[in-house]
C-alpha cells in the first residue's frame, strides 16, 4: 500500500510568523503519526524560513514512522542528514532562495555530482530518492547514479487534472512502469490533493509513497487534522 508522508513545513511557517513555539512542530508531527500518517517529511532551507535545523534534530529523536528530509545537497545539508540518519533523504535541485520546488533534477547532466552525494548517504544506510520530472531518461540516469527511488514531480499533473486527467497522468504511468522494470522505487509529490490523489494512486500501482504538505494542511484548517489524514489515506486505498 502507498504510504502517506505528511510534510509539516507549513506548520513551521505558522510558528515562525509569531515566534515562540505555537504551533509546536514536534507535537503536530506526533499527532500526524497518531492519526495515521506513515511518515513525516521536512524540507529545511538555509534561511530557516520554516523548518529549522534544530527541528530536524528534535524530530529525528522522536519520530516513530519514516522520517524523510528533503533538500539541496550543500555541504551543510549533507552533514546534517548524515548526523541525523533519517529513513530517507530526497534530493531536490532547488536554489537557496527558491520559494518551492518547480522542476526535477537533470540526472544526466548532474550525474557525477549526484553519484558522489548518493554514495555518501549510502555509507550511513540512508535511502536516497531523487526528485525528477516523469521522464524515462531521467529515471535511467537516477538508477545509474545509485538512487534507491525517484520522486516524481506532480505539479504538471495537478495543473492539468481538471482539464484532461488521462492525458495528465500518462507520463507518470509510463515513468513509474519503467522504474518498476529497473527496480527503482517510486514516490510522488507536489500539489497532490484530495481532488486529484485517488485517481493518481489508481493509475500508479507501484507507488511507494506520496509526500503532501500544503494541500493537506490547508484541508486540515477546515476538516481537522485527524479527519484530513484519514481522507488522504482513503484516497490511497481507492484502487478502483
Amino acid at each position: 500500500m502507498t504510504k502517506l508522508s505528511v510534510n509539516i513545513n507549513k506548520i513551521a511557517t505558522l510558528r515562525n510568523a509569531r515566534g515562540g513555539n505555537n504551533p509546536d512542530v514536534l507535537r503536530v508531527a506526533k499527532d500526524c503519526e497518531r492519526f495515521g500518517a506513515q511518515g513525516i517529511t521536512v524540507h529545511p532551507r538555509p534561511d530557516e524560513r520554516h523548518i529549522r535545523r534544530s527541528d530536524v534534530y528534535d524530530l529525528a529523536q522522536n519520530i516513530e514512522t519514516e522520517f524523510n528530509i528533503e533538500g539541496y545537497p550543500t555541504e551543510d545539508f549533507i552533514r546534517m542528514v548524515c548526523e541525523v540518519c533519517p529513513t530517507q533523504v530526497t534530493l531536490v535541485p532547488d536554489t537557496p532562495t527558491q520559494l518551492t520546488s518547480n522542476a526535477g533534477w537533470d540526472t544526466v547532466i548532474n550525474g557525477d555530482f549526484l553519484r558522489e552525494v548518493v554514495a555518501q548517504f549510502h555509507q550511513h544506510d540512508i535511502r536516497v530518492s531523487l526528485f525528477i520530472d516523469p521522464v524515462i531518461i531521467m529515471a535511467d540516469a537516477a538508477k545509474a547514479v545509485g538512487a534507491d527511488r525517484i520522486e516524481m514531480y506532480t505539479e504538471p499533473y495537478a495543473a492539468q487534472y481538471a482539464i484532461q486527467r488521462e492525458e495528465a497522468v500518462a507520463p507518470y504511468v509510463r515513468c513509474a512502469a519503467h522504474c518498476a522494470e529497473l527496480g527503482l522505487g517510486v514516490n510522488a509529490g507536489h500539489d497532490l490533493s484530495l481532488e486529484n490523489l485517488a485517481y493518481f494512486s489508481q493509475c500508479i500501482p507501484h507507488l511507494a509513497e506520496v509526500s503532501i504538505g500544503h494541500a493537506l494542511i490547508c484541508d486540515a484548517l477546515y476538516l481537522g487534522l485527524e479527519t484530513t489524514i484519514a481522507r488522504y489515506r482513503q484516497c490511497l486505498k481507492e484502487k478502483g
